[in-house]
């Protein structure tokens, strides 16, 4: 049976060591979450998904969502978890306190949010969904549709859902057909079926409040006729009771590969009554409020099973003995040595710590980076913290997801053939893995947002926040022969990124393919340096507290796994970099016929 623990030491490292959290407290709204409010929140959060999610997830993953005549039962125990779960205040963490919410910074949510995607990532589908739904509302609805609906999904009575994809479109959005017409009296007509709804229908609330996208009678074909609608799976009266069933149906669920106790809904909307949510025409300026919400969480998703993986991999090869050092005899007084002695072994779960930490620093920085955006007092810091936000989101999506199953197949690896069966829980985390690669978008599409829409943005505004800091800290430490080991292979990858950049702006322009043929290289490129960069930060944190009274042998290993990566992993950028440079007549030539 597999274990998990929350890795609360590392945790608290980036956010307060790497990440100076304590400095959120300078921040209007954030003064009263220091460490003796913050850490006790972590330790229950931890508590609770070791204790409460943990056991239910290989359960859940077994039996499954049941569906019978538009209704959906979650696995057993799961209304029990969602219940302890909600009214431990779990679903308003990071809301507004105008609306019942505690308001701690996005920093800490974050690291929630990993704990809890360790432990049970169906479970953390439905309170995440909800999040996204009150993150769109209540940036862009009306106050009258705020007041009416986010105390109740705040404090997780209601969940949310977001509704875009339908059976003829995904990703191309302008292809949709769910139809909204005028009833007459501020509200709307919804008919269209929406599918791989996650959390579309199930048990666990009362109520359900899905944001669809929809055209309105009359707009125009493609994008710019879009709008978004708040749907709600019972119509809610003025005073805030529950009334007659909408007309949004589930019609199926889906059998899936992985996350089998989220329900991925087929939903019906058959003249359901909605609400324009922000301006008509408008509906992906709200909806990707939701979607940007989501795709930072989708990275949390990979780095936590990522994470629980590795734990249970360290766990199997200390005790798993299986033949003898070829360095020589290392238990003598067993029949065999540990497989931790192996060096394909060792390989394999220093792969595993070295993007697990690094990404876990990623994601701090872009957490930290959005409760600047949100609170710092002066304009020019927020858009500055704003613009890295939205140039890293991209990367966070996708390389933390790449890495996430990319580091639960190693997991598999490690554990042989006892990770290619049930018991162990290996299997499933490589399942659950799979799918971050590829909702919330692809992350080939990430890959194009970053190359086609991050990377040109505003002159190349959003690549300086990025590219600045990097270079200043390189310049900064060129000569500290302490960190020359770490500075130098940084600075190379980093010469690299922008060769990269310089040359995909050069060719982007004129011939699209090619920037299209080099974005997933790029993206690579890119999140691997963002961790080169971010493990020489850790590293110049670390080392001048080994041998101290507070280092228990954390700080020793933090610069040793820092060697590995850029010894091992971060070399990587190099054929990266040349297929970049190689350009991409050999993928656009060959002949479609010849598939």
């Amino acid at each position: 049976m597999p274990l998990y623990k929350a890795p609360l030491r590392d945790m608290r490292f980036c956010l307060y060591e790497l990440m100076d959290g304590d400095a959120l407290t300078e921040l209007p709204g954030y003064e009263e979450f220091g460490r003796d409010l913050v850490d006790p929140v972590l330790e229950e959060a931890a508590k609770l998904c070791e204790e409460v999610l943990f056991p239910v997830n290989r359960s859940g993953d077994e039996e499954g969502c049941a569906y019978e005549n538009g209704v959906v039962r979650t696995p057993k125990g799961f209304k029990e978890a969602y219940d302890q779960f909600r009214d431990g205040g779990w679903t308003s963490i990071a809301c507004d306190p105008a609306y019942g919410g505690q308001g701690l910074p996005f920093a800490v949510d974050t690291l929630i949010t990993e704990m809890i995607c360790s432990s049970n990532l169906s479970f953390g589908m439905y309170p995440g969904l909800s999040h996204g739904a009150y993150v769109s509302l209540s940036g862009y609805g009306s106050e009258e549709l705020k007041a009416k609906y986010l105390p109740r999904m705040v404090e997780g009575v209601w969940s949310g859902t977001m509704c875009l994809t339908e059976p003829h479109c995904g990703t191309d959005l302008g292809l949709l057909r769910t139809a909204a017409v005028p009833n007459g009296d501020g509200s709307y007509a919804i008919t269209g079926t929406k599918i791989f709804i996650s959390a579309g229908e199930h048990d666990l609330t009362e109520n359900i409040v899905h944001l669809v996208l929809a055209r309105i009678q009359g707009a125009p074909k493609g994008v710019k006729g879009i709008s978004l609608f708040l749907v709600p799976k019972y119509l809610v009266k003025d005073d805030g009771s529950l009334g007659a069933r909408n007309g949004a149906v589930c019609g199926s669920i889906e059998h899936k590969m992985g996350i089998k106790a989220s329900a991925t809904a087929v939903l019906n909307f058959d003249g359901a009554t909605g609400w324009l949510i922000g301006e008509p025409g408008k509906g992906l300026n709200a909806m990707f409020a939701m979607m940007n919400t989501e795709r930072l969480a989708v990275g949390m998703q990979g780095l936590g099973l990522a994470e629980v993986s590795r734990q249970n991999s360290v766990l199997y090869a200390r005790d798993r003995i299986q033949g003898r050092s070829i360095s020589g005899t290392k238990a003598p007084d067993k029949a065999a040595d540990p497989i931790l002695v192996h060096p394909d072994v060792r390989r394999m779960l220093l792969t595993q710590r070295a993007y697990i930490e690094g990404c876990r620093a990623l994601g701090q920085w872009v957490a930290t980076s959005l409760d600047i955006a949100k609170h710092h007092p002066d304009a020019m810091k927020r858009q500055e913290a704003d613009d890295l936000v939205f140039l890293l989101t991209p990367i966070v999506k996708a390389f933390m997801t790449d890495v996430g199953s990319e580091v639960t197949n190693l997991g598999v690896q490690v554990f042989g053939g006892h990770g290619f069966i049930r018991e162990h829980g290996q299997e499933q985390y490589v399942r659950d893995a799979r799918i971050t690669q590829i909702y919330e978008g692809t992350n080939g599409v990430q890959a194009l947002d970053l190359v086609g829409r991050k990377m040109p943005a505003h002159a190349g505004r959003y690549l300086r926040r990025f590219f600045h800091p990097v270079q200043a800290w390189i310049e900064a430490n060129m000569e500290n022969e302490a960190l020359a080991e770490f500075v130098q292979p940084l600075a190379k990858a980093f010469v690299r990124l922008q060769q990269a950049t310089g040359q995909i702006a050069r060719v982007g322009m004129a011939k699209p393919d090619e920037a299209g043929a080099a974005s997933v290289d790029y993206l690579r490129l890119f999140g691997l340096t963002a961790l080169a960069y971010l493990w020489g930060r850790m590293v110049e944190v670390s080392l001048p507290k080994i041998g101290t009274d507070e280092d228990d042998g954390f700080y020793a290993a933090k610069v040793a796994t820092a060697r590995f990566y850029m010894e091992r992993l971060l070399p990587e950028t190099g054929w990266r970099f040349s297929n970049i440079m190689a350009g991409g007549k050999s993928i656009m030539a060959f002949p479609d016929d010849a598939f």
